[in-house]
């Protein structure tokens, strides 16, 4: 068990129980928000180590999320996570990281994927 606590942010369900069973397997404690002014919310409420976010959402979209995340917490590690969209367009992933995500990986990825990043924002 890492006692280390992930919020994972994203507006698909199946998405968010994916990512939840990798990160709980992998030792973690998972807080789950659905769009990004939830995750926003949860991270004042229950204060995460790191944050796993999607970055086109409902209501607020992830660049915007992981930038105001960052504003209030510098030091937050993000790993931001995107399918492209309609178009499959991962420039997403790079202007995410142009504005604070510490990593970056595409979906569909790998649970060792997921895993990796996650360690890598935590060290």
């Amino acid at each position: 068990m890492t006692g280390k606590r992930v919020l994972v942010i994203d507006d698909e369900e199946l998405a968010l129980y994916s990512m939840r069973e990798i990160l709980e397997g992998g030792g973690y404690e998972v807080v789950e928000a659905r769009n990004g002014r939830e995750g926003v919310e949860a991270q004042k409420r229950t204060p995460c180590d790191a944050v796993v976010a999607d970055i086109i959402m409902p209501e607020k979209e992830g660049v915007e999320t992981i930038t105001e995340l960052k504003a209030a917490e510098p030091d937050l590690g993000i790993v931001a996570v995107s399918g492209g969209g309609r178009t499959r367009d991962l420039d997403f992933l790079r202007i995410a990281q142009d504005f604070g995500a510490d990593k970056a990986i595409a979906k569909p990825f790998s649970e060792q994927d997921l895993l990796d990043a996650v360690g890598a924002v935590l060290r």
